[in-house]
């Protein structure tokens, strides 16, 4: 097997796609579609552009749901992936980006209420993280990024899943859940199960 040295601008091996739902200072709600995502317990880190709306307003009000797109919603999410809530659209984003106030309305997504946080859910996600806030990395020297870029710590506080893709009532069933995948910027499906680890549950 023979193998090159390679310099892709994104390292986006296959990340889940979530949209995360944030308020200005007006109190309206704002999309972002994003896809660097991990959790390890109820602590997620969010790769954020330090000039979207969604770092500022999460900046701003330390509030946030986490909504985890499925395999069915890809459309959905890429006809709102060219807007911003960023006004007037940052220097980059200019020419590829257009404002738009309302990507509930772009999108046809559907607002629900959160129960601890005050950014709503969206109620075509099948799993919806409320958190909040607790710390933020600067990352300001990366080599592709075009801006300045933050790996932002939230807590989850509250967790809510589709009955659908419920099994023995806390956890998820990895056979009913089908995340959206971006996987270097081509949306994917899970494929077929190959077995499970040790620490599994179900």
């Amino acid at each position: 097997m023979q193998y090159h040295s390679i310099e892709p601008n994104i390292l986006y091996f296959g990340t889940p796609v979530a949209l995360i739902t944030t308020l200005d200072a007006a109190g309206n709600a704002n999309i972002g579609p994003m896809s660097s995502v991990w959790g390890l317990g109820w602590t997620l880190l969010l790769g954020l552009e330090c000039a979207s709306k969604t770092y500022s307003n999460l900046m701003a009000n330390k509030e946030c749901v986490v909504n985890l797109a499925d395999h069915t919603l890809a459309a959905k999410v890429e006809s709102i992936a060219t807007l911003t809530g960023a006004n007037p659209v940052p220097e980059y984003k200019k020419g590829r980006y257009t404002h738009e106030p309302d990507k509930f309305r772009a999108g046809g997504f559907t607002r629900m209420p959160a129960e601890i946080v005050k950014p709503p859910r969206i109620g075509e996600c099948l799993l919806q993280l409320e958190a909040v806030l607790k710390n933020v990395i600067i990352i300001s020297d990366d080599p592709k990024e075009a801006s300045d870029t933050a790996a932002v710590e939230v807590r989850v506080v509250k967790v809510h899943a589709a009955e659908s893709i419920i099994a023995a009532s806390d956890h998820i069933d990895p056979a009913k859940w089908s995340p959206l995948i971006y996987n270097f910027r081509h949306y994917r499906q899970l494929g077929n199960e190959l077995g499970k680890t040790f620490k599994a549950e179900i």
